[in-house]
């Protein structure tokens, strides 16, 4: 039987083939969280569907986010109480049927500053914040503490920056490996998933869409691809394909920058995460894994949108907000990890990014050319089923009604069985309890096809040096299952080593290019060249995290070479 959730090199060359012969209902532009929602939506309806990225799955916004399934508590403020209801609803959805082995609760603290006014207006916000859930509700409502209760659940705060607290519940997910997962799942219903397949150029019959002329990022080879509908899904770069269609949106996109800190989990002494408000937005700091994300920044972004940088002024914003409330403060020593996301927002005309809406739109731009912006990670599946729904209409045929909320993604069936196991598949695969637990956690149901490929190679079971919570395994299956293609895939998206290390990835490369090079065709000249590669980029983020503003810092990043070259966005 054919594996058709498999990305391998093979599986990729099949797909491009594919590209060219078939008649696809949809074709969608984009392998971020929204663009693989789309093509999982409509494949699952019954539509032939085929979805191309020009770079990787989650490569841009859906791997640099704050990683929250949250409900939306912000947009209670903003009186969006649909919004609010939605997301919780879908945040519950995930942690239940669709994705509970990549998705997680998450305690969180809001410290409360002023005395009289602050707990009963926050705690009317969350008593409907509760309410709104549902009798169906998953996570336990919030409860209120006193300051020394506070102080107890996070002995890190400074006792005089709260007189109080509430604490609750949200959802976490490593937002790339739920983003690859969809995509998985979408190729599993029958999508033709590719990555490093650039749309070039719209096909066009009579001012209608027909399709698209794709690229090989990898090979430079061309292929026509027929379709009846063409979504864009290019998130921060959606203006640039309307013009590719020749096309006048209904609206523009405006970027906003998100910069999000990691720190060792050892310099906030905390069981619960935390949530602060400032003069601008919500700042999080966020348990992850033996870490802590410090994040966001909330500011515009005007220059080039594929390796957004954090510059110094963004770094000392977190620092200075972060430290605020902390006895011991962190210092610029304590970053181990900076990353930058682009926020898609629908531009409303406001001055302010932090002032543009978060809610979506789904706009048919030309006839066969649909575009969906905006959104956020939380309702992706909402705006996927939408998106399809509306492109339905330039459709030749029925479409039936959209079924991802009973679609379980890749590695969720079983999982809770395989929780209960996890002594004995430790002792099966001579792992010690904790990696099996991490393993799980990443992979669901799937842990027995990662540590299939160390039957034939025990050395598959040994830690990465550097990186020790990974097992060479999951590199290998990267390659010949989850479509990686780069040692920038591997380490920055299919793990977050690149974020979680001091060292961001480098001391791993070498083995890691190792461990992958014969299933991606890499003679000794290619590996030397990604390992460089990789390198180059990280001591390029980090010159641009010292320069003062955001020309300066881009121009310090872009120097270092791209793993792919992409000619129509960049």
């Amino acid at each position: 039987m054919i594996d058709t959730t498999k990305l391998g090199p093979a599986e990729r060359a099949a797909n491009w083939r594919r590209l060219g012969t078939e008649q696809y209902d949809v074709l969608v532009v984009g392998g971020g969280v929204t663009g693989t929602g789309v093509a999982l939506d409509a494949a699952t309806r019954g539509l032939r569907v085929a979805l191309v990225e020009a770079r990787d799955f989650a490569a841009g916004t859906s791997s640099r986010s704050s990683k929250l399934f949250h409900g939306g508590l912000r947009y209670l403020e903003q009186l969006r109480f649909g919004l609010v209801r939605e997301s919780l609803r879908e945040r519950d959805l995930m942690l239940t049927r669709l994705a509970p082995h990549l998705v997680r609760p998450v305690p969180l603290l809001l410290p409360l500053r002023h005395r009289v006014w602050e707990r009963p207006y926050l705690t009317a916000g969350m008593t409907l914040y509760d309410n709104m859930a549902g009798l169906s509700r998953v996570l336990p409502r919030h409860r209120q503490l006193t300051r020394s209760a506070a102080l107890r659940a996070c002995p890190s705060l400074r006792p005089q920056a709260l007189v109080g607290a509430i604490r609750f519940f949200d959802a976490q997910v490593d937002d790339a490996r739920h983003t690859m997962t969809v995509a998985r799942t979408a190729a599993g219903h029958g999508a033709t998933v590719l990555t490093s397949a650039e749309v070039v150029q719209f096909r066009q019959v009579g001012g209608r869409v027909v399709g698209a002329r794709v690229r090989d990022v990898e090979t430079g080879a061309h292929v026509d691809v027929s379709a009846t509908v063409v979504v864009n899904c290019a998130g921060v770069w959606t203006d640039e394909l309307h013009q590719l269609a020749g096309a006048r949106g209904e609206y523009r996109i405006r970027a906003s920058k998100g910069v999000h800190l990691v720190v060792p989990r050892d310099r906030i002494h905390s069981d619960t995460g935390l949530v602060l408000r400032t003069e601008r937005s919500l700042l999080f700091v966020l348990p992850w894994g033996a870490h802590w994300i410090v994040g966001t920044t909330d500011t515009p972004w005007t220059l080039g949108k594929a390796h957004p940088a954090a510059t110094e002024a963004d770094i000392s914003y977190l620092l200075g907000h972060v430290n605020e409330v902390l006895a011991t403060p962190l210092t610029r020593d304590d970053i181990e990890g900076v990353y930058v996301g682009l926020r898609p927002l629908i531009d409303a005309g406001a001055a302010d990014t932090t002032r543009l809406s978060r809610e979506h739109a789904v706009t048919r731009a030309r006839p066969g050319l649909f575009s969906v912006a905006g959104g956020k990670l939380t309702t992706y599946r909402v705006m996927a089923a939408e998106t399809v729904a509306a492109a339905a209409a330039d459709l030749d045929r029925a479409v039936p009604p959209s079924v991802t909320d009973r679609i379980p993604l890749l590695g969720a069936q079983g999982v809770a069985a395989l929780h209960n196991q996890v002594d004995l598949l430790a002792a099966r695969h001579a792992l010690p309890t904790w990696t099996v637990r991490h393993l799980l956690g990443r992979y669901g149901s799937l842990i027995g096809e990662v540590l299939a490929c160390a039957a034939d190679d025990a050395s598959l079971l040994q830690p990465v040096p550097g990186a020790e919570r990974y097992l060479r395994a999951e590199f290998r299956y990267a390659a010949t299952h989850e479509g990686a293609l780069h040692l920038d895939d591997l380490l920055a998206r299919r793990s977050r080593i690149s974020i979680e290390e001091a060292h961001r990835g480098t001391e791993a490369a070498p083995v890691v290019a190792d461990v992958v090079a014969d299933v991606l065709g890499w003679d000794a000249g290619r590996r030397a060249d990604e390992v460089a590669a990789y390198t180059a980029r990280v001591e390029a983020e980090r010159r641009a995290h010292a320069q003062a503003d955001d020309p300066t810092a881009e121009a310090v990043r872009v120097a270092a070479p791209d793993s792919r070259t992409t000619t129509v966005v960049a």
